[in-house]
């Protein structure tokens, strides 16, 4: 039987001839759907990527999501695996900053790393483009769970890391894993087995929430039920995944208070949780670039170490 890739599958596989670069510790990208749920088709909808020096920076208009497989080379993997959501306020992803170079951190600490670059919620291309990203992430989950054999991938230790809104992406599958948000055949859960949130946004509470990602996820003016449901402080239960976070205290675009709520809301709720704040840092620092935040992945490598994930 003859195979027919969808057109717009073709042009998005040309992209990748950009990244050659890119790619030196990648295996593999995948398209994440055989058919996207919910899909709008909107033909004039393209996506658009900021390249330097051959690096695929941002991504914006995503509309096909894929997930990029990367498998440590210079150690021996260690069977944990940890999918990464970039962060970009749901208009665009933070590709290399909080995508590759976190992959690339990952795999020199022997973790298996996976990229998600998940739907942008748009109305022009989902029918419901509150949960359009909720739907990426838990298939996501999904496919790294079921195909974990593939790569010597202990199904109980698959967590996720997410900065900004995709800290966001990453507290609402930590705290949603169960919505039915499509029709799977699947059985294989959807709950990460830790979760690691770089100064996430949390709450989409007007007095505290990042306007921006609140507008782009749910709209202009969204009802107190829509904000309470994708609040995952307000979502939290004793089987909330454990998690590991971070803030700079003088974030002034995702106000640490994010941070504090859900760890708060972690401890009340029994689920084993560390919180780091540092004095100094600012937002999007990444992996660390100057001040007090500087060397957070050295307090995130103890959190995986004592759990055993590293």
């Amino acid at each position: 039987m003859k195979t027919v890739i969808p057109s717009k599958l073709l042009n998005y596989f040309a992209l990748f001839t950009l990244t050659i670069n890119q790619l030196q510790a990648q295996d593999k990208i995948i398209p994440l759907w055989n058919k996207i749920p919910d899909e709008i088709t909107a033909p004039d909808y393209n996506e658009k990527e900021t390249v330097k020096e051959g690096i695929i920076i941002n991504s914006s208009f995503v509309s096909v999501p894929t997930l990029s497989i990367f498998i440590p080379k210079e150690i021996k993997p260690n069977q944990t695996a940890i999918i990464i959501f970039p962060g970009g306020g749901y208009s665009h992803l933070s590709m290399d900053k909080e995508g590759t170079k976190v992959a690339n951190w990952l795999n020199s600490l022997g973790i298996t790393a996976f990229v998600l670059k998940y739907r942008l919620p748009n109305d022009l291309i989902m029918k419901n483009k509150n949960i359009g990203p909720l739907q990426d992430a838990q298939e996501a989950m999904r496919y790294v769970r079921a195909n974990a054999s593939k790569w010597n991938i202990d199904i109980n230790k698959i967590g996720t890391i997410g900065f900004s809104a995709g800290g966001h992406l990453a507290s609402t599958l930590a705290t949603h894993y169960e919505d039915k948000t499509y029709q799977s055949a699947s059985n294989t859960s959807a709950r990460p087995d830790f979760s690691l949130l770089i100064y996430p946004v949390i709450s989409m509470e007007n007095n505290i929430t990042h306007k921006g990602s609140q507008t782009n996820l749910l709209g202009n003016n969204p009802s107190k039920d829509l904000i309470d449901s994708f609040s995952n402080d307000k979502k939290v239960t004793s089987q909330t995944p454990p998690t590991f976070l971070i803030h700079a205290t003088d974030d002034t675009a995702v106000l640490p208070e994010n941070s504090i709520n859900y760890y708060l809301a972690l401890k009340k709720n029994g689920v084993t949780c560390e919180l780091h704040l540092y004095e100094n840092g600012g937002h999007g620092f990444g992996l660390g670039v100057k001040d007090t935040s500087k060397n957070w992945t050295k307090d995130c490598e103890e959190w995986l170490k004592n759990h055993g994930y590293y």
